[in-house]
């Protein structure tokens, strides 16, 4: 339809008007049923502001969680279902959003991907995340957190979990935030752990070597690169190669 420029008369005016009322628009462009009847249309995928039309509707899930339930992205491996997922755990004031730009770099490497909102301790809800994953075929699970995230993903792979938990990656994370204590959880847990920040990114730089030098894993690993970016940022500055390394080591995609 051409549109032209110009006003409209005030017959075309009311017209439009008496239109618009009755589609009751809903402001989105959206029409609204008319009242006393239901719709039986799909409601639109939720893209939480990151993800494609396609990844929502394929992906976007209401995972269970101590508090009931929260938004959630699940997506398989590109070669099909697999025995391995990595749970990622937001830091601070972010949302699974931080992640969906790495996620296709683990899915090409034979990962399962689940990235949630998570407004409290991680440590908390991991649980639940990992007992549905069990649900979807996996065997295992990779934990990776930022800042918050990264302290409750080694808080809870020190305790015992749904399924076992193959890694930990933190991400900037603190020695302890809020109730969760990752000084004390790395002192016991024997899984294999990469703690990586970057160096002007203080305290939490200091948090990383402090972590390392405090865990008693086989496996541990200790990542510092220069910058001053925090948290799922470090992906982007150098440390996606590095954690897909980690994983393969301890945690290979085959199971």
């Amino acid at each position: 339809m051409m549109f032209t420029t110009g006003k409209l008369s005030k017959a075309a005016t009311a017209v439009c008007l008496v239109a618009l009322a009755g589609c009751g628009s809903s402001g989105n462009g959206t029409a609204k049923p008319a009242p006393g009847t239901t719709s039986s249309a799909p409601g639109p995928a939720r893209t939480h502001g990151c993800l494609s039309e396609e990844q929502a509707r394929a992906g976007s899930i209401d995972l269970p969680a101590t508090s009931g339930v929260r938004p959630a992205y699940f997506q398989q491996a590109d070669g099909g279902p697999a025995k391995v997922a990595v749970v990622f755990s937001h830091q601070r004031d972010g949302s699974l959003c931080d992640w969906v730009r790495y996620l296709p770099a683990f899915t090409r490497a034979g990962y399962a991907v689940l990235a949630s909102d998570v407004p409290g301790s991680p440590a908390d809800d991991l649980p639940a995340a990992v007992k549905w994953l069990g649900g979807k075929g996996v065997t295992e699970v990779v934990l990776v957190g930022a800042s918050k995230g990264g302290t409750g993903s080694l808080v809870a792979a020190a305790v015992p979990a749904p399924l076992p938990v193959a890694a930990v990656v933190s991400l900037s994370g603190p020695a302890q935030y809020s109730g969760d204590n990752a000084a004390k959880a790395v002192r016991t847990s024997l899984v294999p752990e990469l703690f990586a920040a970057e160096e002007d990114d203080t305290p939490f730089s200091q948090d990383a070597k402090d972590l390392y030098a405090a865990a008693v894993a086989p496996g541990k690993a200790l990542k510092l690169y220069p910058g001053g970016n925090h948290g799922a940022d470090l992906l982007a500055d150098g440390a996606l190669p590095d954690v897909l390394a980690f994983l393969a080591q301890h945690a290979p995609a085959a199971g």
